[in-house]
């Protein structure tokens, strides 16, 4: 035990099948990510960061304690934008707007986002991200890496490591990124940018 726990994820372990698998997720979520946990809470002691948020420790770290801070920043807002059953394919309101003025298309944004997903080299993150003034990036990010050190706010993540998909598409990661936009609940996005714009 220690200051960070593992999250619970907020769906059964084979509810995002066959997209993500039950082993996919027994692994990704019940070992690496809890590797990640263990591992901060044994660096903490001595750190300075003892009090700390998971952000503050991200935007202000280094070495060993920024590396799993940070994959366990990235891992929770990975794995709490899934459902097994989304109400809807894609965003509405607000950010559906805002995807259009910043991107043209829902469609082109997806391409966009694949596409920097599929080029990133080695292993990361790509993410959808905004700015105070609500305005959308995509950036691809390396290893632990996460936009709130960029100032923006995380919206939106696809992990391109390759224990987030090996297991169910091999090195097929062009297809496991395609996949995914069919288990995206666009009701947790949509929130995360409504607080980005506040």
């Amino acid at each position: 035990m220690g200051k960070f726990t593992l999250m619970a994820l907020p769906y059964a372990i084979d509810a995002l099948e066959p997209v993500i698998s039950k082993q996919t997720l027994e692994f990704h979520h019940g070992k690496h990510l809890a590797a990640y946990v263990n591992n901060l809470n044994g660096l903490l002691e001595g750190s300075g960061f003892e009090e700390s948020t998971l952000e503050e420790i991200v935007c202000q770290s280094a070495g060993g304690v920024l590396n799993n801070a940070g994959q366990i920043l990235n891992h929770e807002l990975y794995f709490e934008q899934f459902c097994g059953k989304p109400a809807k394919t894609a965003p509405t309101g607000p950010l559906a707007e805002a995807i259009t003025r910043d991107f043209g298309s829902f469609e082109a944004f997806k391409e966009e986002f694949q596409k920097k997903g599929a080029t990133l080299f080695g292993s990361g993150w790509v993410w959808l991200s905004a700015d105070r003034a609500g305005t959308l990036c995509i950036t691809q990010e390396p290893n632990a890496a996460n936009p709130v050190q960029k100032g923006l706010t995380p919206l939106l993540t696809f992990d391109v490591w390759e224990h987030a998909y090996y297991l169910d598409f091999q090195n097929r990661r062009p297809d496991h990124l395609s996949a995914l936009w069919s288990i995206i609940d666009w009701e947790v996005v949509e929130l995360r940018y409504g607080k980005a714009r506040m």
